[in-house]
């Protein structure tokens, strides 16, 4: 089966008054359609950068896309003109923003930002588009929606932004959508019904989804597989389950063993990964993460590792140099 989305060696580049910022560094992966993939890492790790770069809204300057492809239905968006792009970006590529506060236009209704794309790619008529609109607020819990199309953003709590944005990016069907921690605003509950709405939408029409988090929990219960990225690039992928359970990576281990478990006593302290995120501008020789693994060797100071498959995981890939050797369980012996 082909990918729906094939995205090769993207890389992002920021040119700042103190340097090269190299924030995306050859990343690649593919998504079939209808399946879900979770993006994780630290903050500044390039997650963000590579999305917007996906749908092409980088503006440049200070931001670039180098080189890269991303193949999306078989199309290169990277080879479009802007007004193409349009056309698919809204209606078959659609985004959830990270911040809802700054994404909705603050001098335009809820009801316009709603009926906008619906006009524009479905050919909708304002009152079938005004309809559909309170429908896709019902969905995503939005309380008294006739009352709600005709505010403003300023006049909604972050959560109502949050929902606003949701509805915005599923009001079209797309094929894909890019979701930038899509329930950050969102108390618990109205995060599962959210999740649980987005994952409907993936079985019943074939949606693929990348769920941009930091919220690991969020991915074991949603995500078939996931993208663990550090410093710009990937540094493990697999399926959700192989990742949880069999991690490959040093970083991805101190993710996970940084989560609190029920199966721990409650007042033990949780283990962290030691010291920061390296500068981009100066990125040191080999492995990006050396600095901060206790797991590495002479080799990873000198030579950086690439992403390879693991040995005996089909699908599984890592980009560590003692991988192979390291003990399925050894998330449970992260040094603290």
């Amino acid at each position: 089966m082909t990918p729906l989305l094939q995205v090769r060696d993207l890389r992002v580049h920021f040119h700042t008054p103190e340097g090269l910022v190299k924030a995306v560094d050859g990343v690649s992966y593919d998504l079939n359609q209808g399946e879900t993939m979770g993006l994780v890492g630290e903050s500044g790790c390039g997650k963000t950068v590579s999305s917007l770069a996906i749908i092409g809204l980088l503006p440049p300057p200070p931001g670039c896309v180098i080189t890269g492809q991303v193949i999306f239905d078989g199309q290169d968006l990277r080879q479009l003109s802007e007004g193409d792009i349009r056309k698919i970006r809204g209606h078959r590529i659609a985004m959830i923003f990270q911040e809802p506060m700054t994404a909705l236009n603050p001098v335009l209704s809820v009801e316009r930002q709603l009926t906008e794309a619906m006009e524009l790619h479905l050919g909708m008529s304002r009152s079938a588009a005004r309809a559909r609109a309170v429908e896709l607020l019902l969905m995503v819990g939005m309380p008294d929606p006739q009352l709600r199309l005709r505010e403003y953003p300023h006049q909604l709590s972050g959560g109502m932004r949050q929902r606003v944005m949701i509805a915005m990016a599923i009001s079209c069907n797309p094929q894909l959508i890019i979701a930038d921690e899509p329930a950050t605003a969102l108390d618990v509950t109205i995060q599962a019904q959210i999740l649980e709405l987005m994952k409907k939408l993936s079985q019943e029409f074939g949606t693929a989804l990348v769920i941009v988090t930091h919220n690991l929990g969020l991915l074991a219960r949603h995500a078939n597989r996931m993208g663990v990225m550090y410093a710009g690039k990937l540094v493990e992928t697999g399926s959700a389950e192989e990742t949880f359970c069999s991690p490959r990576h040093p970083y991805t281990s101190g993710l996970l063993a940084s989560v609190s478990r029920l199966d721990q006593p409650i007042n033990d302290r949780l283990p962290t990964i030691s010291g920061s995120p390296p500068d981009l501008i100066n990125l040191p020789l080999g492995c990006n993460f050396r600095p901060r693994c206790p797991y590495a060797i002479e080799r990873c100071a000198t030579e950086e590792p690439l992403l390879i498959p693991v040995a005996g995981d089909e699908g599984h890939t890592s980009a560590c140099w003692v991988a192979d050797t390291l003990s399925p369980d050894f998330i449970d012996r992260v040094p603290s």
